[in-house]
């Protein structure tokens, strides 16, 4: 008899209202796929609650498996790329939105698509990493391409409390910058020094509609909000700087104008972290597993059941989580 497995499968009627039931499955109920992998852990992101929730078009295939990060262990691999046993990670490649994902105790998925998870990092921290903060190297790494260097001044990081930007905040300290982190919940400044914030600004000084071309304030910027925050940070980014664009929390607009760029030669650097070829997703988590501090990882990690995926998507479109949820899948 095939083993099952526990999974979260979201559909929608005729009308097109969403639903969200509980099930056990079997590996022949899964999606196309060279590689399965027995899922150990994931985590819950911006996407994942916009899915799970329905507030947002993130599922465009139906009935679907929510869930776009998971790590674990490979059950059998057909291309011989991985053998029964290799831990592994998934990022992205439409995880949870047109293929089956990661809420669930098992998955089928191309090898294509997994890398191998660095030694020296657990399946938890990996998860706790996330897409958030493999999200969050690619902006670093992006920003270190452009040379925005420490000795070139500071770099500001908005919506730091969240999965990107907490662990932004905690790379870009390790690694030596001056970082101001904008938030709107001024009761977690303690904690965004911890991770190694220099300054803590009010999200309401980039939040609301500015000028075209504000006082140069940084060097570079790491931004997950989108919108009139972005246009901000464009207008008082120094001169031959860089701001890292990942997010579109605050929305997908973006009022700004060219001064910026043809005034004081800013650049904005897309950061796609779905599509990134395996080289940069490898890049990207060998220097996760050297440049992230494992003690402030911890810091901003809680881990949750797997009964408690559905409250956790609540709670963070709400406002009401910081940093970055684990969810241990045999929960």
């Amino acid at each position: 008899m095939a083993e099952t497995f526990k999974a979260i499968l979201i559909d929608r009627d005729e009308d097109k209202k969403q639903s969200l039931s509980h099930a056990d499955l079997t590996t022949d109920d899964l999606m196309d796929g060279d590689t399965i992998v027995r899922v150990t852990h994931s985590t819950v992101n911006y996407k994942d609650a916009l899915a799970v929730t329905g507030k947002g078009p993130v599922i465009r295939r139906w009935p679907m498996i929510p869930g776009i990060d998971l790590a674990g262990e490979v059950v059998s691999c057909d291309t011989g790329v991985f053998k029964p046993g290799d831990k592994v990670i998934l990022n992205g490649f439409g995880l949870g939105e047109t293929h089956y994902g990661a809420y669930a105790g098992m998955a089928r998925v191309k090898a294509d698509w997994l890398i191998r998870q660095p030694e020296t990092l657990s399946a938890a921290e990996a998860m706790s990493v996330g897409t958030a903060g493999y999200t969050a190297m690619l902006c670093v790494i992006a920003l270190e391409r452009h040379q925005i260097t420490p000795d070139r001044g500071p770099v500001v990081v908005t919506g730091a409390t969240g999965g990107v930007g907490s662990v932004a905040t905690a790379i870009l300290g390790k690694l030596g910058y001056h970082v101001i982190a904008s938030t709107g919940r001024s009761e977690e400044a303690d904690y965004l020094k911890s991770l190694g914030a220099s300054e803590i600004i009010d999200r309401k000084e980039l939040s609301e509609p500015g000028k075209p071309l504000g006082k140069e304030r940084w060097a570079g910027g790491v931004d997950a909000v989108g919108s009139v925050t972005l246009a901000n940070v464009l207008a008082q980014t120094k001169y031959g700087g860089a701001v890292a664009c990942c997010g579109l929390a605050g929305g997908m607009d973006l009022p700004a104008s060219v001064a910026p760029f043809i005034l004081r030669g800013v650049s904005l650097l897309g950061i796609d972290s779905v599509m990134a070829p395996k080289s940069i997703r490898e890049l990207a988590w060998q220097r996760i597993a050297s440049d992230l501090d494992r003690s402030k990882l911890a810091s901003i990690t809680h881990e949750i059941a797997f009964s408690d995926i559905e409250q956790a998507t609540s709670d963070l479109l709400a406002g009401k989580v910081r940093g970055r949820l684990v969810i241990n899948i045999a929960s």
